[in-house]
């Protein structure tokens, strides 16, 4: 596939998930507090479908690991905000199989191929483990929000949240670096400055209840 249109796939599904934490950022600097819109959940699940099919056409595990399992944590989410059955049924389906079918096909028509994966020449196999801690990493603020959101049955954006997505956020940039990744560069360049300042408005809001 032209790589260009394979560049261009990233870049959308980057702009998507920049365009949703500004989005996230203007609401919370307005209201004094983190605030967790239904858009932003759903613009994610977006960029999500969006960025695995980059992965998959760049062959990059870490990229496919790491979004195979927030897709479905942004669906949860979406589900606790009341809004998943908003969507067409048969959408609803589509997006729920999409990723397995993507794997089970490329598999089964030798596109995937496991050895493959963990043994891309183009990247060098501590680079590769690098992206997979990351994306791992980056992957577990939304397993610990899923787990803080179903604690109290409602959709939240908690200060450990952004703590990891933070710490995340820059292991990625690293790799994107070393990768020559300009879709992970950008993407995660935008994602510093917006988990920061999410922090310092969690700290600010947390002194003034004190």
């Amino acid at each position: 596939m032209n790589q260009y249109l394979i560049y261009s796939i990233g870049f959308l599904a980057q702009i998507l998930f920049s365009s949703r934490m500004i989005l996230q950022w203007i609401i919370s600097e307005k209201n004094k507090k983190v605030i967790n819109p239904v858009l932003f959940w759903e613009i994610s699940l977006l960029a999500s479908f969006l960025l695995f099919v980059y992965g998959y056409l760049r062959h990059d595990f870490s990229i496919m690991l790491g979004q195979s399992i927030t897709y479905y944590i942004y669906i949860r989410n979406i589900q606790l905000q009341n809004d998943w059955t908003k969507i067409p049924t048969f959408l609803r389906w589509f997006i729920l199989i999409f990723p397995a079918f993507i794997v089970w096909y490329g598999y089964n028509n030798n596109v995937i191929d496991v050895d493959h994966l963990f043994k891309n020449e183009n990247i060098p196999q501590w680079l590769l483990f690098l992206g997979i801690f990351s994306q791992i990493l980056f992957t577990f603020r939304f397993i610990y929000q899923w787990i803080y959101s179903e604690k109290i049955k409602s959709s939240v954006l908690p200060m450990g949240f952004w703590v990891i997505s933070l710490i995340g956020s820059v292991l990625i940039f690293i790799y994107a670096i070393i990768r020559k990744d300009p879709v992970l560069f950008v993407g995660n360049a935008m994602g510093l400055v917006v988990y920061s300042r999410n922090i310092i408005i969690i700290r600010k809001d947390v002194k003034l209840k004190a």
